[in-house]
């Protein structure tokens, strides 16, 4: 029988009152203290279009926002429509993080303008994708490749945006890896330091999985994100018949979605009114944790062998990888990531201090392949490729 809490009598009333009276707790991030590489006027918050929607509108606007309608979440080659891609976990993550930030009374743009762009930089094939890049990418230049960062590089290399620093904190510091009960800000004030923690980033994977949220805003983002797709990965490896839901059983924050996402947000919301923080009681967080290595045991560490990509979209990657940096070397001006990419990229005409086609040729091919949906690579392959004999094998809607 599904459990659902609810927020404490006191707690209820509490919130209430502040929505009568208009007394919140001080604590979401102020529009003013808002910080731009460029202070522009364009990006002036005016009274219909506040700061952070500047943000906002910028992310969905940007040309990689289509491509997140056919990127997996975390089954690959699947022809069910049923099962989550990426665009859907964003807004899903934004529902959430929104719902949560509401009753806190924090900032809400900043809030939708991080969880909307918080995967923008995520290649195709889901986090086993983002293995096989960061190995080739390593492999020619010793730096590393992870999708939180690269977020970052689409909004404010790739396409300079003059996106604030606030959003792109939240963005880079949302990969809750490394599980936390409690956020406490760390606070950013300027471009210089974050400009230096990114740079860390491409050297040092352990520093990245410990990048904490300099708003409360960002750390609502970051477990949100989990909230989102821990009980929904569950429903998507039953609709691909690789689970059941026997195999899920936590009788603390529940077993199914709709349960997990309410007594988690419950408890966030309980634990963090007024706070300085955000926060999971002791019961909640062992829980939550505990769920995540069920989804590991049971899901993610099976997801690629499931679509087999091992075999097939690894070396696919490897030679699409190698092809194209020779193309880059001869500027053969006919291949794809000249016509398909650098000219894609130009075409946005942002001033830039040096042309994106003079960044160092690895880079841009990296920048190439995490662009791409799971069918752009595939068909590229075939295009480079037309006599491999990779190949990759859908499972149908009626495949047993």
């Amino acid at each position: 029988m599904p459990k659902f809490e609810a927020l404490s009598k006191e707690l209820t009333e509490k919130i209430e009152r502040a929505k009568r009276t208009g007394e919140y707790p001080p604590v979401a991030f102020d529009d003013g203290k808002v910080i731009r590489r460029q202070n522009l006027a364009k990006d002036t918050a005016t009274v219909w279009r506040p700061t952070f929607v500047h943000d906002i509108d910028k992310i969905m606007h940007c040309p990689y926002y289509n491509r997140y309608t056919d990127k997996t979440q975390v089954f690959s080659l699947c022809k069910n429509d049923d099962i989550t891609r990426r665009s859907l976990h964003v807004q899903l993550v934004s529902r959430i993080a929104r719902t949560i930030g509401s009753a806190l009374h924090l900032n809400l743009d900043l809030i939708e303008a991080i969880a909307l762009g918080h995967d923008i930089g995520h290649p195709p094939f889901a986090h086993t994708g983002e293995a096989y890049l960061d190995e080739l990418y390593r492999e020619h230049t010793g730096r590393r490749f992870f999708h939180n960062v690269h977020s970052v590089r689409v909004l404010d290399g790739i396409y300079p945006y003059n996106i604030s620093l606030q959003t792109l904190d939240g963005i880079v510091s949302h990969n809750g890896e490394l599980d936390c009960a409690e956020f406490y800000p760390e606070p950013l004030t300027d471009f210089a330091e974050f400009d230096r923690r990114i740079e860390r980033c491409y050297q040092d994977e352990e520093y990245t999985t410990h990048l904490m949220p300099s708003t409360l805003e960002g750390s609502v983002v970051r477990l949100a994100d989990v909230i989102a797709y821990l009980g929904k990965d569950r429903q998507d490896a039953m609709r691909a018949k690789m689970a059941e839901e026997s195999m899920f059983v936590n009788e603390d924050i529940g077993s199914i979605n709709a349960e997990i996402i309410n007594n988690l947000v419950v408890n966030v919301i309980e634990n963090s009114y007024g706070k300085p923080y955000i926060k999971l009681d002791a019961k909640h967080f062992r829980a939550l944790s505990r769920s995540r290595r069920d989804n590991y045991e049971r899901i993610y560490n099976y997801a690629a062998a499931f679509s087999r990509l091992d075999t097939t979209v690894k070396p696919m990657m490897a030679e699409i990888y190698g092809q194209l940096l020779e193309d880059l070397k001869q500027k053969n001006t006919y291949s794809p990531i000249f016509k398909y990419h650098i000219d894609y990229v130009n075409a946005a005409h942002y001033k830039r201090t040096t042309p994106y086609e003079a960044s160092e040729p690895n880079q841009i091919v990296v920048d190439y392949i995490a662009s791409m949906t799971d069918n752009y690579f595939i068909e590229l392959h075939a295009h480079l490729f037309p006599q491999s004999n990779l190949k990759v094998k859908y499972k149908g809607y009626f495949d047993e």
